[in-house]
């Protein structure tokens, strides 16, 4: 943030002049406001919102399910339509029209609308989604006229515990509504999706909020936010416990749907062994399958994995945060345990196949 950092330096360099000129000039020198920092602050955070909104859209999606009902009378069945309205965030990518959002927000959607912060309203088709991640990328079916302004995107892995952070979205129907809070943690797991690396936070979060931004100080996305715990069934609003996927990996997701319509899992080819009460620190290597990388590269079944790519390994979650933040062709290091002895393998990861349904 400039603002900040001026600040900053103007503090430094009355240090030093204050320390030059002694008591006279400490006497001449008047205290700064109690509210000037605080201030600054403020006006940062508005202008910040004022560049973003342009940014930030409204995804409306609307799809119609059938009943089937049986005439108590005459016996017969029919099929009752129930026309299903929902309502999520969204975030402009590029000039081109590609929009980042949930997967959850889209999915099963039969007709999208995506409406800009001027209450401009034009229709969209998905690009491509991934259920695993919750990220998906909506394409507009028309661009012209359109004063496209990508979202900057930032750094999650560098953003730190308690630093600002704000959320950006709609929530309950209400378009362009922004709060205010710090990063509780990273690396969250709740249980809801397969892989999760969610960064926490405590800026308000409600249902229409997914698929927005969440911005860190200097305006740039750091994650989608995707999920909410709430106080129990009864409870929908928010406690002040908000998950978001980190911009880092839904970057790599959206990069891989825009090229190729899909998200290209990257994977080394194991099956781990479910730890047990007692086990050794480590990942178990169950199964290697044939034709992977692992088979090819020299991991062997019953091979405990203990490091990757120099993180620490506990369990498969680990594994899958390091292989998440490769790219297909890339290459991951492991450190295994052999019985006695200590292995060093470089594996290149490939495309996770599609699964049979049998093995799904």
């Amino acid at each position: 943030m400039r603002t900040i950092g001026f600040l900053t330096k103007g503090i430094l360099f009355l240090a030093i002049a204050g320390a030059e000129c002694g008591s006279v000039c400490a006497a001449a020198a008047e205290p700064a406001h109690p509210g000037a920092t605080a201030q600054q602050l403020s006006a940062a955070v508005a202008d910040l919102v004022e560049r973003t909104l342009p940014s930030v859209v409204v995804i409306q999606t609307a799809a119609v399910r059938y009943h089937r009902v049986i005439d108590p009378f005459l016996g017969r069945g029919y099929a009752v339509p129930e026309r299903l309205a929902g309502q999520g965030s969204g975030a402009v990518l590029d000039r081109e029209g590609h929009i980042l959002t949930s997967a959850h927000v889209v999915q099963g959607a039969q007709r999208i609308n995506v409406v800009f912060n001027d209450e401009t309203v034009r229709p969209a088709v998905i690009r491509g989604l991934d259920e695993a991640s919750d990220v998906a990328v909506l394409k507009l079916a028309d661009v012209k006229g359109l004063d496209l302004r990508p979202i900057p995107l930032g750094d999650s892995d560098a953003i730190r515990i308690g630093e600002f952070v704000i959320a950006i979205g709609s929530p309950f129907n209400l378009q362009g509504s922004v709060s205010f809070g710090v990063l509780s943690q990273k690396g969250r797991s709740v249980g809801v999706l397969p892989y999760e690396d969610f960064l926490q936070t405590d800026a308000a979060i409600n249902p229409g909020n997914s698929g927005g931004p969440l911005m860190d100080i200097h305006g740039r996305m750091i994650g989608i936010n995707a999920v909410i715990q709430t106080g129990g069934p009864q409870a929908q609003g928010n406690i002040g416990i908000g998950f978001a996927v980190p911009i880092n990996f839904a970057r790599r997701v959206a990069e891989s749907i825009i090229r190729t319509g899909r998200y290209e899992r990257p994977w080394i080819g194991i099956r781990p062994m479910e730890p047990r009460e007692g086990d050794a620190p480590g990942l178990v290597v169950g199964q290697v399958f044939a034709d992977t990388p692992a088979e090819r590269g020299g991991l062997r079944a019953g091979d405990i994995i203990m490091e990757a790519d120099g993180q620490r390994i506990r369990n498969i979650r680990d594994l899958l945060r390091v292989l998440m933040r490769r790219g297909v062709g890339d290459t991951v290091q492991l450190r295994v345990r052999r019985g006695s002895r200590w292995v060093e393998l470089k594996l290149p990861t490939e495309r996770m196949p599609d699964l049979e349904p049998s093995e799904r």
